[in-house]
């Protein structure tokens, strides 16, 4: 007999505010695509980066290319895996090149594809950031990036360049990229709509395969599944330059799914 409590396959989660803030909720949506319960690797945080070491206020957390989450899959067993990556351009304000942040998501891709994983990821949202108007540009840019001397001109010819090369990318490696459109952002150009997250990150999820298994306690227990049964913290973080460290997997959700963050 099959215990259904165990692992039926493995999500990867890359992203930076955006992801952060629906952790949760992309979870949900990806098990009730794929089924579950699964072992969940996040690597995310706000203002997360894919090539560089971020850090926002007290907090630094190493580039997603070079976190310890990779170490962990390499040493897995095989399971059917399923990959996000969004939240592509962090890397751009914290002024690495568009070479630069393509390699680094290129490095991401060439793991996950070592794991046979079918691949979503996300472009940049091109026709939101382009709409920025040079005072709103500079006031967000100041707000959540200070340290940035970047010009709004500069910032979109980067932008333009990193999305024209993920383009390019997806076909090289055959994974699937998803455009995304200017009505999901808000004023910032860069963070969905709070009202409009289940819907924007449904939209996304839909593209994986759907594996027709639905855990028969999904309508009347969603509240409950959506709960953290214990909360996970990061494998590493700097905090004041002091080094954190916490083993993994570190989180639990309420179906006992396991939960490992970077």
């Amino acid at each position: 007999m099959v215990d259904n409590r165990l692992p039926q396959n493995r999500l990867i989660l890359l992203g930076a505010s955006n992801l952060t803030l629906s952790l949760r909720l992309v979870t949900h949506l990806m098990q009730q695509r794929i089924g579950a319960p699964g072992e969940i690797l996040a690597a995310v945080g706000h203002g997360r980066a894919y090539g560089v070491f971020s850090q926002v206020v007290w907090r630094g957390l190493p580039g997603i290319a070079e976190c310890g989450l990779w170490r962990q899959l390499g040493a897995m067993e095989s399971r059917p895996t399923y990959a996000l990556l969004t939240d592509i351009g962090n890397d751009i304000v914290y002024e690495l090149t568009p070479e630069q942040v393509l390699r680094a998501v290129e490095r991401c891709i060439d793991q996950l594809q070592r794991q046979s994983a079918q691949i979503v990821v996300t472009n940049l949202p091109m026709a939101s950031v382009e709409r920025l108007s040079e005072r709103r540009y500079t006031f967000f840019r100041n707000l959540f990036y200070p340290f940035c001397k970047l010009s709004r001109d500069e910032t979109i010819s980067r932008v333009r360049a990193v999305h024209a090369g993920l383009v390019d990318m997806a076909v090289r490696r055959q994974f699937l990229l998803v455009e995304q459109e200017a009505h999901w952002f808000g004023p910032d150009g860069i963070h969905v709509n709070y009202w409009q997250r289940e819907a924007f990150y449904r939209d996304i999820v839909r593209r994986f395969p759907d594996s027709g298994v639905k855990p028969e306690y999904w309508d009347d227990k969603r509240k409950f599944f959506l709960t953290w049964q214990r909360r996970p913290v990061f494998a590493f973080k700097t905090v004041l330059g002091r080094a954190i460290y916490c083993p993994q997997p570190s989180g639990q959700l309420a179906d006992e799914s396991p939960v490992s963050k970077y």
